[in-house]
């Protein structure tokens, strides 16, 4: 999987998308998601669960990401939305915002959007729409 240095994750991986896979939808998971291959939508952990994300150097995202724990050398476009942690490792390539508690980068990741500081519980919820009515005054 990895040629130099491993990519770290936290605990075990319980599923592996392989380099050669395309998934277009969303995905939901739990546990250790390792991604290699790429992803046309969004990828959600499950409310409640422990869930750990690693996007590999030749996978790659085109959507939303919402977990606890994310980890990206990869290509990313869409936000990433993470309860806990985000690392993003030397190859990471984000285009988008990065919501997160706690955030790691490594020398030669780049990032085009915004870090905005959340606290743990609304950075791994989906974003529900919500209408704003305005009223005038006077």
């Amino acid at each position: 999987m990895f040629k130099n240095k491993p990519i770290p994750h936290d605990g075990p991986v319980d599923t592996l998308i392989g380099p050669n896979t395309v998934i277009h939808g969303d995905l939901h998971f739990s546990g250790g998601l390792y991604i290699e291959g790429r992803i046309i939508g969004k990828v959600i952990a499950e409310d409640g669960q422990q869930a750990t994300l690693t996007l590999a150097e030749p996978g790659s995202i085109e959507g939303e990401i919402h977990a606890p724990v994310v980890v990206i050398n990869g290509q990313l476009n869409g936000d990433v939305h993470a309860g806990e942690r985000v690392e993003l490792a030397s190859k990471a390539r984000v285009h988008g915002n990065v919501h997160y508690k706690v955030v790691e980068m490594s020398a030669g990741s780049v990032l085009t959007g915004r870090l905005l500081h959340v606290d743990s519980v609304s950075a791994a919820l989906p974003e529900r729409e919500t209408s704003i009515r305005s009223i005038g005054v006077g």
